[in-house]
């Protein structure tokens, strides 16, 4: 059985990584440094991201020729 393609190619799949990795590692800097609630924005941010990492890896474990909502 082999595998679809997701819908990010492997460069843009490393920077979704890179993106919510640093902003998820900035949430809590900024919750300690900052003294307004500003930081929460970092963790919606990382939360879009991860959504389309997931959405990424769910279209990348159907097969090629499924037929899905698109």
């Amino acid at each position: 059985m082999q595998q679809g393609s997701g819908i990010l190619n492997p460069r843009q799949r490393r920077l979704a990584w890179l993106g919510f990795l640093l902003a998820a590692l900035q949430a809590p800097v900024a919750a300690w440094l900052v003294s307004d609630d500003s930081w929460l924005f970092s963790v919606c941010v990382a939360l879009m991201v991860a959504t389309v990492i997931i959405a990424d890896d769910a279209k990348r474990r159907q097969p090629e020729g499924a037929g899905g909502v698109d």
